[in-house]
């Protein structure tokens, strides 16, 4: 699902003027500890997977489910990690966005990764050790700290 309507609906009232907007990302590992990542359609970046909040969406939740419509996997979440603010992003069409994001561990349960819906090129597994060219900077920070073994939660102090 590319643009969720009730933002669509927000973009009719305040075209492209910045909006804030809440988000959920993941770190999807295997039994391999590789970790599962996605090519973006629109940047060609490589980024964990990510997506919009519906309002009223439980966070953990929506990590779940964005991980079954992007990659056709089925995952659980494990604990969260971090929580951080993304840079103004503005979008090939003019629409600009800031992100509240709250990212989760996630463990693959099962399902054959694939690009499953328009946002995404590409989807593949990678050891923590040999990560992609073209890896989004926003994912390498996520990464870090799911991969940081801590009880706590990171955030910028």
């Amino acid at each position: 699902m590319p643009i969720p309507e009730f933002i669509t609906d927000l973009r009719s009232h305040v075209g492209h003027a910045p909006l804030w907007l809440s988000g959920v990302s993941g770190v999807v590992r295997d039994s391999r500890g590789h970790i599962l990542l996605t090519r973006r359609a629109d940047t060609g970046e490589w980024a964990v997977v990510s997506g919009v909040l519906e309002p009223g969406e439980e966070p953990a939740r929506a990590i779940v489910r964005e991980i079954a419509e992007e990659t056709g996997v089925e995952a659980e979440v494990v604990r969260l990690t971090s929580v951080d603010v993304t840079p103004m992003i503005t979008y090939p069409n003019g629409d600009q966005t800031r992100y509240l994001d709250v990212c989760f561990l996630v463990r693959y349960v099962a399902g054959t990764p694939g690009a499953a819906d328009d946002e995404n090129t590409d989807v593949g597994w990678f050891p923590p050790s040999d990560l992609p060219v073209g890896l989004a900077e926003t994912s390498r920070l996520r990464i870090e700290k799911a991969l940081a073994d801590t009880a706590e939660a990171w955030f910028r102090r």
